[in-house]
């Protein structure tokens, strides 16, 4: 070997060993995520959390006990005009109307209820660009029948070309930036009986749904002085 390549590589060995190694990050294993995009998938989740609610009270013999759904914008008639969101009328509606179906004592009010379902909603907004793949295995299942599908009739290949696009298009999701976590409890005085929280990924544009309306601005009036009335001119005397 060279003197100067060996000095080189040398050189090369000490730099990279004084380097600071740190952890490199890793993504978590691939999962799924359900994205809400109707009011019909907060019914979906309206009827799920009301069968877990009635699925808790009758496993802790709360079959008798009266429940009432409260906003999430806080105590018991602490909701007016403007001061709750879309999901919030929408989901305290709906699992209101879950809960009777399933059987369940619900009362309009708090002070007949010893039972307090409670919500919270919670918008998580994510200010970096978020890659999305296709699901594993995607891109090789489309190659691999790319490849053996070469020598057959052109009809086939477009027929299946088209499968393939269809499936890429199925198995990639677009990314937004905007997700929320909808908890849920049900309230023995300060105890939780029941406390669960579910996930969703929301469209960007949508997120005004999920954010209590913001506070009307205070626009506060200051009396100013009147500028003084010139005094008109006095008649002549004769």
């Amino acid at each position: 070997m060279p003197y100067r390549l060996s000095l080189l590589l040398v050189a090369l060995i000490l730099l990279t060993s004084g380097c600071v190694r740190i952890p490199q990050p890793q993504g978590f294993p691939y999962s799924n995520q359900e994205k809400m995009q109707a009011a019909h998938h907060w019914n979906v989740l309206a009827n799920d959390v009301a069968n877990r609610i009635n699925n808790e009270l009758i496993r802790q013999n709360h079959l008798t006990s009266p429940v009432h759904v409260r906003h999430s914008c806080g105590k018991p008639g602490a909701c007016g005009t403007g001061t709750t969101s879309a999901f919030d009328e929408a989901f305290n509606d709906l699992l209101t109307t879950q809960l009777v179906n399933f059987g369940v004592d619900t009362r309009a009010g708090a002070d007949g209820a010893s039972l307090l379902v409670d919500y919270k909603v919670q918008v998580v907004h994510h200010r970096a660009v978020r890659s999305q793949w296709p699901q594993p295995g995607v891109l090789t299942a489309l190659a691999t029948g790319v490849t053996v599908l070469r020598d057959a009739p052109w009809e086939l290949v477009t027929i299946a070309s088209a499968a393939a696009v269809d499936t890429l298009r199925a198995t990639s999701v677009l990314n937004e930036h905007d997700e929320v976590i909808i908890t849920t409890s049900i309230m023995n005085g300060d105890r939780y009986l029941l406390r669960t929280s579910d996930i969703y990924y929301i469209n960007d544009a949508d997120s005004w749904q999920y954010r209590q309306p913001a506070p009307a601005a205070e626009i506060k009036l200051t009396g100013g002085h009147a500028a003084p009335v010139a005094a008109e001119p006095s008649a002549p005397s004769l």
